[in-house]
């Protein structure tokens, strides 16, 4: 998702670029600390997800949003908490009180990939999850929340759009592709599964996921190729 962060503070903004560049289903565009050249850049600039201040000068959050003609998810950021009704009216994605906690930003980045993946691949039902354990503790994965998959000896990891952080668990390939859905899930390699929403391109059997990462596609898993271009 292709997202700008705006805030007139330089801190709270570094904040931000730090927390966004963990997350491989968001790509950074831009960031301002003036709202009226945040506005300019989205006027011009097709955005998926904006991440912006509520209390600054010249031009509020609330207010810059309402005058967007064409406007993208939006998670508001302030250190007041009297302005979250307002938030929800203009229909944000979330709304954040600071000082923002990576726990609190990934619930907040994976309420956007949800509903990205809702408003962009409609007919596709990853809407479900699987039940996993990692590390002592049972795991539930939002199945639209899945990057990839990855073999790792005895186990696998899986990779996730809204943290940084894999869940490592003790199974086979095999034995989670049974487990997911037949359409949305494919297996390209023997070390690897992807969500076949996630594919960017393909070339010279190679996969580029929207996040950017590159995977190799196998002889064996060269079908995959042809069902993707035929899509």
């Amino acid at each position: 998702m292709k997202c700008v962060a705006i805030d007139d503070e330089p801190l709270a903004l570094g904040i931000l670029e730090r927390y966004i560049a963990a997350f491989p289903a968001l790509e950074l565009l831009a960031t301002f600390d003036d709202a009226v050249e945040g506005v300019r850049f989205l006027q011009s600039n097709p955005v998926d997800l904006l991440f912006i201040d509520i209390d600054m000068p010249d031009l509020s959050g609330l207010d810059l949003v309402s005058r967007l003609d064409k406007k993208p998810m939006v998670i508001f950021t302030t250190a007041h908490k009297k302005y979250a009704y307002e938030g929800f009216e203009l229909e944000a994605v979330d709304y954040l009180l600071k000082p923002i906690t990576t726990e609190r930003f990934e619930k907040a980045v994976q309420k956007a990939v949800e509903r990205f993946q809702y408003k962009n691949f409609p007919n596709l039902d990853l809407s479900g999850s699987i039940i996993v354990k990692s590390e002592y503790k049972t795991v539930k994965i939002v199945l639209n929340d899945i990057a990839y998959i990855e073999a790792m000896e005895d186990y696998i990891k899986i990779h996730l759009l809204s943290s940084r952080h894999p869940v490592l668990t003790l199974m086979s390939l095999k034995g989670i592709l049974e487990d997911l859905p037949e359409k949305g899930f494919s297996r390209i390699h023997r070390s690897y599964i992807i969500a076949d929403a996630q594919v960017k391109s393909i070339q010279n059997k190679k996969i580029m996921l929207l996040s950017g990462q590159e995977l190799p596609v196998s002889d064996s898993y060269l079908h995959f190729i042809e069902k993707w271009k035929n899509q």
